[in-house]
């Protein structure tokens, strides 16, 4: 029998790397401190929480992201088989039913015979065997602090992450808002909250105003640009909302037949269609300041909401100077990491880090050479880049295809240009799936 494996945090990268090694015929213990020890952020004893937000974001292969799921679904991942069983309305993304994603995922890894769940809070590295750090962005301190005594030249980093609040469709003023997609692209699965430039004005000027909860000394620009908060957003201009999640460029009023000056959309949360998240809202003011600031949106004035935004810390390592393209620690290749303490940014990404852990280490144990993903796929794309020592000042990234080569001719429109860098990842996926897939 192989070598057993022990991984901790049972998210979307360690559940992922815990099935791709199980349905390898390696034996793994992964380790879930929920439901006895929760963080501010989660709510849920069940495993791959989503917290920040039910989007895997867009579906189409002319975005990178798009790409990245279309991989993992030809490779068999956990994660997209999850997602797509328990999707929900969302245009052109891919939007889950967060607790029935969760529960998927949860019985999956529960009847996997190969996998052994465990609850508890580890608060040390195991010592020996093969390991796979995937507790995320919230690890505990204890075990936070062991991983960071083994780089005392700095190669643990953090910043802090943020996310929106949700609440009910039967407390949205439907009257003042409408179901519609931008540029009608999709169906029309967002609720559009319009807001006059008299209306925009009051609602910027409060928000800019409001009282924050503690966020332990760190300043805004420690914020990562991807998840920023909604207020720091405002405070760098007046117009700054209106070019960011406020856009009302492709949303017509069916009321004015014109765009108004600015729209708030709402996400679908949930398969029912009975929670809505504020998209864009990730914000870390203070829950009566959430609740009196977004009620100033006219179609929110009577919101119930059913979570308010949080902050939570982000940890993450000095990855291009630490980790190999496997995700390996270079100076101690038992040691693997996985999903958002790598720096890859997104519940895609930090899924595609966890298939790769897991199907490197699995392959590695059996005694066969790592599958070496080129960096024409996005899956080798992202890891390449994670582990480039050239890469200074490390900042979390998501997938994009310009960390990907160029085409080797000129293709006319961005997205026909993109289209064709995933015909050819994709090209490269099928060639390689079967030795991939191979148990």
């Amino acid at each position: 029998m192989a070598e057993p494996v022990t991984i901790l945090g049972a998210g979307l990268a360690g559940c992922e790397a815990a099935w791709q090694l199980a349905n390898r015929g390696i034996p793994v213990t992964l380790w879930e401190m929920k439901p006895d020890k929760m963080t501010p952020a989660h709510h849920s004893p069940l495993l791959g929480e989503l917290v920040c937000s039910n989007s895997l974001r867009s579906d189409q292969l002319e975005n990178a992201v798009g790409l990245l799921k279309e991989e993992l679904r030809r490779l068999n991942s956990l994660i997209l088989r999850c997602a797509d069983t328990h999707r929900v309305a969302a245009g052109g993304a891919l939007a889950v039913d967060r607790m029935a994603f969760s529960q998927a995922i949860t019985e999956a890894i529960q009847g996997h015979p190969n996998i052994t769940l465990q609850s508890g809070e580890v608060k040390a590295l195991p010592e020996e065997g093969q390991v796979i750090v995937a507790t995320g962005p919230l690890t505990a301190d204890d075990l936070a602090q062991d991983i960071a005594r083994r780089f005392p030249a700095g190669g643990y980093l953090h910043f802090y992450d943020a996310a929106a609040p949700l609440l009910t469709f039967e407390s949205i003023d439907m009257d003042s808002a409408w179901f519609a997609s931008r540029y009608d692209k999709g169906t029309a699965d967002y609720i559009n909250c319009p807001l006059t430039q008299e209306e925009y004005l009051a609602f910027w000027r409060e928000l800019c105003a409001a009282k924050e909860a503690p966020v332990h000394g760190f300043e805004d620009k420690n914020v990562f640009e991807g998840c920023m908060p909604v207020e720091v957003m405002a405070r760098r201009g007046y117009d700054t909302l209106r070019y960011g999640p406020l856009k009302p460029v492709g949303l017509k009023d069916p009321k004015t037949g014109r765009e108004p000056y600015a729209v708030v959309q709402l996400r679908r949360d949930n398969a029912d269609g009975t929670v809505y998240n504020l998209v864009g809202f990730q914000t870390h003011l203070k829950f009566p300041e959430q609740r009196r600031v977004f009620s100033m949106i006219p179609a929110l004035h009577d919101a119930e909401f059913l979570r308010y935004g949080v902050m939570h810390r982000n940890t993450f390592l000095n990855s291009p100077r630490l980790l190999d393209r496997y995700y390996r620690l270079k100076a101690e290749p038992r040691l693997s990491f996985a999903g958002q303490m790598t720096g890859v940014e997104g519940y895609v990404e930090s899924a595609a880090s966890g298939f790769l852990v897991g199907v490197e280490t699995a392959r590695r144990l059996t005694g066969r050479p790592p599958v070496d993903f080129p960096r024409e796929t996005a899956i080798g794309a992202l890891g390449l880049y994670v582990s480039n020592p050239s890469v200074t000042m490390f900042q979390p990234m998501n997938i994009n295809f310009g960390i990907m080569p160029p085409l080797d001719h000129r293709v006319k429109g961005k997205r026909n240009k993109n289209a064709e860098l995933s015909a050819r990842s994709l090209a490269i996926i099928d060639q390689i799936k079967q030795e991939v897939r191979e148990a």
